[in-house]
């Protein structure tokens, strides 16, 4: 793990094993197989999202294969970026993102203390171009204004298997595609212990 601090907000960058990749896939496939599964697990009319569908995962199957992963990664993150152990930590949500081409997730923020998002699907045309990099399919996390000496956007490319952490009041929009392709992310919120979380506690 990599913990970054581009501006004020501090952002960890890992990554997911292949493995946990395939297992998320493999749910969000076996539900979008079914129209009786897609609109029990539709989470569309409580996001932003400007995307045709955005799924729940079960409970029984994130407290089985993903929360001790989330835990774990969430904790070192913690340590890493305040010094701090957290005792406490509860996934409030989980859900997965089918992004095609011309949709788009708005500038937006979470709730929670601590939010996530993992790719686990993406376009072929998503790729580094060092002469002019494109914000097609990237992700933009936005914090104050640019000053002199001082950026207020942090730009990244998405590659199946990155997750980042970041605090959930931190500002990020998902940026439209033209071409063919899904580009397919899950995001989770969660929350920890309240006297870490608060600055202002003793």
């Amino acid at each position: 793990m990599k913990v970054i601090s581009p501006f004020g907000p501090k952002i960890a960058k890992l990554r997911f094993p292949s493995r946990l990749i395939k297992m998320i896939n493999f749910e969000v496939d076996k539900i979008i197989s079914k129209k009786k599964l897609i609109k029990k697990f539709d989470y569309s009319k409580k996001l932003v999202g400007q995307v045709k569908q955005e799924l729940q995962l079960p409970r029984i199957f994130i407290k089985k294969n993903l929360e001790k992963t989330i835990s774990n990664e969430v904790k070192k993150y913690i340590k890493k970026s305040s010094g701090k152990n957290i005792n406490s930590i509860k996934i409030k949500n989980f859900w997965v993102v089918r992004q095609f081409n011309n949709e788009y997730n708005p500038i937006h923020y979470h709730d929670g203390h601590v939010s996530g998002v993992g790719y686990l699907k993406v376009p072929k045309f998503i790729t580094k171009n060092k002469k002019k990099p494109s914000t097609d399919g990237t992700i933009d996390f936005i914090n104050g204004s640019k000053m002199f000496l001082n950026e207020s956007i942090y730009n990244h490319q998405p590659k199946v298997g990155d997750v980042l952490l970041f605090p959930n009041y931190l500002m990020h929009t998902a940026y439209p595609f033209t071409s063919k392709g899904e580009r397919r992310s899950f995001s989770f919120n969660l929350e920890i212990d309240k006297k870490i979380a608060n600055v202002f506690s003793k």
